[in-house]
């Protein structure tokens, strides 16, 4: 014995043995749950969750070379946006240098004029004899020489140092020590020829002949927005910026405005890719932006690939589950409702075309629909008398009613009513007459009661009568509109049945908004229903005032009404109920703000129509 329980205490501390007690704790929590519900677990824990697994591993190997290849794509627009720069500044480089060594030019600059027309005289044969324009080749530059020679005249190519000392771009070229710099500013200078803008320039010391003791600084401004416009049709698809510390010199992505001083870099955390470069002195950075949405990108560049694996691994399987599901669970679900429905008069049996199939489950519902029928017909017989008395009893009160209804003398009401009418219209007052005449209309419908139904043509003539009443009220606040299919103005409806929910629209709709609001009354068939609709729109309904309204239109009974107190939409709802033995449907859509729309369908055979 002593054995058998250092055994059993042994075994408490074994692994299987608490996998068998959680294996039995989830056995025991499955059994709570409905067919349909392990069906879904089982396609989630053997199907989906390996399924997004496996695919986020590819997804991220994926993600991962996308984020290389884009990576590498941005370093090459990098590689192009630097290789376009150097060149544009080369090609100034190489003019810089034609002129730096070309001693015409030089001798120009050194030489002393005793007049004006001596400098215009040597301008001209300097020109002729330098080649000027011919080494500079074509482009959209402006080439300024200036030297420490007080006899030459400022204009055209050429100008005095003296006027230029004070400039920044020649104390960068003298604080650099060095010979040749290129230099991005903002010139903002009162010189009379000079328009503030931007500017990118190439300045030289030509001191090649440096015997003549006289300074000489070549100044060649590159076209600013002509290299704007070369880094934006590239095309490329993501901002490039080429800055000089923080400001913004070149970009394809806008701030590139020549009257304006440049803009500070602030993207940084989208920056994707950097490089730095020295361009004749001055340091660059390239700083090349992130694409956005690059997943979604990606996921659209796979997307075949993806469908195929959502086809695969999870379509597949969940089109085998909804198979399982149509073969047993669809039918457990009716077994369900139909044995909830005991609670009723009667038993409801299971539709015929939904009985089918061979296993326990099929013949489970036909021994069901066997219980159904043997019931039903002992609840006809026991509930026969009791029926009876509640015919007698009906009947009984509907002569209290009608006794109740004789007791009523409207006459002195109408001839009181026609003597104002009249009134009214010897004094020419025609829209009070009017009114006058519509409200005994109305109070004639309430009190003529010997039928509890009413055609449709005779109802739309009450609902105008009302809308006119309405109309007296809220003036040009209140439109509307009728619509009646031709055909079936001559179908019956339970009296009073559509102006008690166009009064609901009138009262809750249209007069709690002060902007002008419409109400719409259609009549039309469809498929085997006829279908009345009101429409307004007023304020709309909130919820969940909403769906306690769906509720009560929907489950409305006597003893709720008379529990309530209520009359009007609940209990026009009550007598389509009766009158169509329950078969009536409803629908209440409401937006706030907007309006509500009440529909309501009663099948054809209840309207007397056939």
């Amino acid at each position: 014995m002593d054995r058998e329980d250092a055994r059993l205490e042994a075994k408490k501390y074994f692994p299987g043995h608490h996998v068998q007690k959680l294996l039995q704790r989830m056995e025991q929590q499955l059994n709570n749950y409905n067919v349909k519900k392990k069906l879904h677990i089982l396609y989630i824990c053997c199907v989906l969750l390996p399924l997004i697994i496996t695919d986020s591993i590819i997804l991220a190997v994926i993600i991962r070379e996308d984020q290389a290849a884009n990576r590498y794509e941005l370093k090459n627009v990098a590689e192009a946006v630097k290789y376009n720069l150097t060149a544009g500044v080369d090609n100034v480089v190489t003019i810089a240098n034609n002129i730096y060594m070309n001693r015409y030019i030089n001798s120009f600059m050194v030489a002393e004029y005793e007049s004006p027309l001596d400098y215009y005289n040597s301008y001209l044969k300097c020109m002729q004899n330098s080649l000027f324009k011919s080494s500079i080749g074509s482009g959209n530059f402006r080439i300024t020489m200036y030297a420490d020679n007080s006899t030459i005249i400022n204009g055209g190519e050429f100008a005095r140092l003296e006027t230029v000392r004070e400039t920044q771009w020649y104390r960068c070229l003298v604080d650099s020590g060095k010979d040749i710099v290129l230099y991005p500013y903002y010139d903002d200078s009162k010189v009379q020829e000079a328009d503030a803008r931007r500017k990118i320039s190439l300045i030289r010391k030509l001191n090649f002949y440096e015997r003549d003791g006289c300074e000489k600084v070549l100044k060649i401004d590159m076209d600013y927005g002509n290299i704007v416009r070369g880094i934006v049709k590239m095309n490329y698809k993501v901002p490039v910026y080429v800055c000089a510390g923080n400001e913004i010199i070149f970009s394809n992505d806008g701030y590139t405005s020549i009257g304006k001083e440049f803009d500070l870099f602030q993207e940084w955390d989208k920056v994707g890719f950097q490089e730095s470069f020295g361009l004749y002195g001055q340091e660059l950075e390239i700083y090349v932006l992130k694409r956005e949405w690059s997943v979604l990108q990606l996921i659209r560049r796979n997307r075949l690939l993806i469908l195929f694996l959502i086809c695969s691994n999870a379509l597949l399987p969940w089109l085998f589950v909804k198979v399982i599901n149509r073969s047993f669970t669809k039918r457990l679900q009716e077994l369900s409702r139909a044995f909830e429905s005991v609670e009723g008069d009667k038993l409801q049996k299971i539709p015929d075309a939904d009985v089918c199939g061979e296993d326990e489950i099929g013949a489970l519902m036909n021994n069901y629909n066997l219980m159904a029928a043997r019931t039903n017909e002992l609840i006809q017989t026991v509930y026969k008398d009791k029926l009876k008395k509640q015919e007698m009893d009906i009947a009984r009160q509907h002569a209290e009613l009608l006794a109740l209804h004789s007791q009523i003398n409207p006459h002195f009401l109408f001839n009181a009513l026609e003597s104002i009418r009249m009134h009214s219209i010897l004094k020419q007052e025609l829209e009070t007459a009017c009114m006058v005449e519509r409200l005994a209309v109305m109070e004639r419908q309430y009190v003529d009661w010997k039928m509890d139904s009413e055609s449709i043509k005779e109802e739309m003539r009450f609902v105008e009568a009302y809308l006119e009443l309405q109309k007296y009220r809220f003036g040009d606040r209140l439109s509307y509109r009728m619509e009646v299919d031709a055909g079936y103005q001559s179908c019956r409806i339970p009296k009073l049945t559509l102006v008690t929910f166009v009064e609901n629209a009138c009262v809750h709709g249209i007069e709690n908004k002060a902007a002008p609001g419409w109400v719409f009354i259609r009549v039309y068939p469809k498929g085997t229903d006829l279908c009345l609709e009101i429409e307004d729109t007023g304020n709309g309904i909130k919820e969940p005032l909403l769906s306690e309204l769906r509720d009560k239109m929907d489950y409305v009974t006597i003893t709720k009404l008379k529990e309530k107190g209520s009359v009007g939409i609940a209990n026009a709802c009550l007598r389509l109920k009766l009158v169509t033995n329950n078969e009536v449907c409803f629908g209440l859509d409401s937006e706030e703000g907007a309006g509500t729309i009440v529909t309501v369908r009663i099948p054809l055979k209840y309207t007397g129509l056939f």
